[in-house]
């Protein structure tokens, strides 16, 4: 959520930020007026209490003195006059707390609306992030090849062979059975056996191990299965809500109704909702290893056969919490960057880095960095059958500065352990360190040998009982 003060002071920044990322229906306007009507009954109500109060507590003695006049009264006009002005006194009260009442209606009938509208506004995007509409317009920021690969030249030229797409290989070493997904799960499933569960495990194991004990991150289970207002909170919803699975209790007399999250970092990041951090904790460092689900609504046709779009994954994801500083956050954003794709070359994946655009950002982000690996047995095929390769998405890296710990209610107090320093919105950071089974293409298909057989990379071996190869 954005903060409605910086909102107030410059509506302008926002304006240019929805057109930025394309979300041209938000009316800004309507919440400005909504928050000003809302600050004025706010303001009128308060004086209407404090002098309620200040009312009551003079009142007795005021009474009292009254009604020691009455009965001293020299005649029936005096007395009548000083009985009204009893009944009135004693009215007053009435009054203020019946005018009390209509502002407290005036804010209910506010505050819902101006809340729904503030959770639609996005996040301004940085400054430094390239204006575009959509993905086509991201800019490419580096590559990274292994030794004597290069993804401008076709595979069979480097390596000698045509190179298999990862449906082939996982059918010919028996790595996954699309078949028997379908019959359990629908279409989006699948089933990975042998070898293809433990290379599966394996690189999953790799990357969780490396962020724990090479880049000392905390290791956290997380629910997978959470609350509405951690979907909320987090910026997945309302934005985004038709990709989550529903999972409707209340229609089965439970309290409320749940969903699956599509990453851990929901969870990550709903461990701190509603609390103040002591700044000496800062930054969080976590990371954890959930099942994630995505229902891919609006994906019809896409890349439906294989493993790279799928309802169910694994994946492991970084949290950073950190002090309300640009300059931090901007930090953390190139560390957090660094680890993946140190682990990206050490598994010999070749990819690239791309910087999204600001229509590419979604309602959440200041900034995102997508990283891309190269796959063989994507692209065009030719007149003889040969995919020309492409990249696929398999990393994506965000800095959310206070959008998300705003939504979550997340501060932390400055000034150590006194208790009594200012507190501040957190800022967040999330990245993918691996998601599988959608890396295992990249793996398969650039570690495929002339034999029909799959190097692995040497990193994986002691996860895989040491073996060298598939096949």
């Amino acid at each position: 959520m954005i903060d409605l003060k910086s909102l107030r002071e410059n509506p302008q920044r926002y304006k240019d930020g929805c057109l930025k990322k394309g979300f041209t229906a938000i009316d800004l306007d309507r919440i400005l007026r909504l928050d000003e009507q809302r600050r004025k009954a706010l303001t009128e109500m308060e004086s209407l209490r404090a002098e309620q109060k200040r009312i009551e507590k003079d009142l007795g003695p005021q009474i009292g003195k009254l009604q020691g006049a009455i009965k001293k009264a020299a005649g029936d006009d005096e007395r009548a006059t000083l009985t009204a002005e009893l009944d009135a006194m004693k009215a007053r009260p009435a009054a203020l707390k019946a005018q009390v009442t209509s502002f407290e209606q005036v804010l209910q009938e506010i505050d819902p609306q101006l809340h729904a509208l503030l959770l639609e506004v996005p996040l301004p995007p940085d400054a430094d992030v390239p204006v575009g509409a959509s993905a086509d317009d991201n800019v490419e920021i580096r590559r990274w090849n292994p030794p004597g690969f290069d993804p401008a030249k076709s595979f069979e030229a480097q390596r000698g062979f045509r190179p298999k797409s990862h449906i082939e290989i996982v059918r010919d070493l028996g790595l996954a059975d699309f078949e028997r997904g379908v019959k359990i799960g629908g279409t989006r499933h699948y089933v990975l056996t042998g070898d293809g569960m433990r290379l599966h495990q394996a690189v999953l194991r790799y990357a969780f191990d490396t962020m724990a004990n090479a880049h000392g991150f905390t290791p956290v289970s997380v629910p997978v299965i959470v609350r509405e207002e951690m979907m909320v909170g987090t910026g997945f919803f309302p934005a985004g809500r038709e990709q989550a699975y529903h999972i409707e209790e209340s229609k089965r007399g439970g309290g409320h109704d749940m969903f699956l999250t599509g990453t851990g970092e929901v969870g990550l990041m709903g461990l701190y909702q509603g609390e103040i951090i002591d700044e000496s904790r800062l930054p969080l460092k976590l990371v954890t290893l959930s099942t994630c689900f995505r229902r891919e609504a609006g994906a019809a046709g896409k890349d439906t056969a294989g493993l790279y779009r799928i309802h169910q994954f694994d994946k492991v994801e970084q949290v950073v919490i950190c002090r309300a500083d640009e300059q931090e956050s901007r930090r953390w954003h190139k560390d957090m960057i660094g680890f993946v794709e140190s682990i990206l070359r050490s598994l010999e994946i070749p990819h690239r880095l791309l910087q999204c655009c600001t229509g590419d950002l979604g309602p959440k982000n200041a900034d995102m960095i997508d990283i891309e690996s190269w796959m063989p047995g994507r692209g065009e095929v030719d007149a003889s059958g040969a995919p020309s390769g492409a990249y696929g998405e398999t990393h994506s890296a965000s800095r959310l500065y206070d959008y998300q710990c705003r939504r979550l209610n997340m501060r932390y107090r400055a000034g150590g352990d006194s208790g009594k320093g200012e507190t501040h919105v957190c800022h967040s950071l999330n990245n993918t360190v691996i998601a599988s089974p959608r890396v295992l293409i990249p793996l398969l298909e650039n570690h495929q040998t002339r034999d029909g057989r799959v190097r692995i990379p040497e990193v994986l071996r002691p996860a895989m009982n040491g073996q060298e190869f598939i096949g």
